[in-house]
């Protein structure tokens, strides 16, 4: 195959539609916009949420309540998961847990909380612990590391 055998696909290339070009080419007049009205004028744009002038409904709807902007969301595992799927002596991190399926969203830290029983030696290192993992880890013989 060389350059001056290449050939497009049938079908492949479209004449562009061009609008406004006389009544013959079926598009002309108003050129498909329809009659008057704000979306038939030249350099109209309407705001993505406009609603015509009625009040819009982000400002129909009641305000409850206050979001803190500063809170921090963590991805949650509790200790009795971890020792349901991994291996005792297995160095377990943020990696692991989520080719396990037990955690979401990489863009958010972990922290493990202390629901369940831990019966093996688990080496777990994440960005929080809780009081009652941290010490069910250790007591079943395993660490908790504090990810830097």
């Amino acid at each position: 195959m060389n350059l001056h055998n290449l050939q497009t696909t049938p079908g492949s290339r479209k004449v562009r539609h061009r609008v406004g070009r006389g009544d013959g080419s079926g598009w002309g007049g108003t050129c498909g916009r329809g009659e008057k009205g704000q979306k038939s004028r030249s350099g109209s744009t309407i705001r993505h949420h406009f609603e015509g002038g009625q009040t819009p409904s982000f400002r129909r709807i009641p305000k409850r309540g206050f979001n803190s902007g500063v809170k921090e969301i963590f991805n949650v595992v509790n200790v009795g998961d971890i020792n349901d799927v991994f291996e005792a002596g297995v160095e377990i991190t943020e990696i692991e847990l989520r080719t396990a399926g037990l955690i979401g969203k990489a863009d958010r830290p972990l922290k493990v909380l202390g629901s369940g029983e831990v019966t093996k030696a688990l080496k777990v290192t994440a960005d929080k612990f809780s009081e009652s993992a941290k010490s069910k880890l250790e007591a079943a013989g395993g660490t908790a590391t504090v990810a830097e």
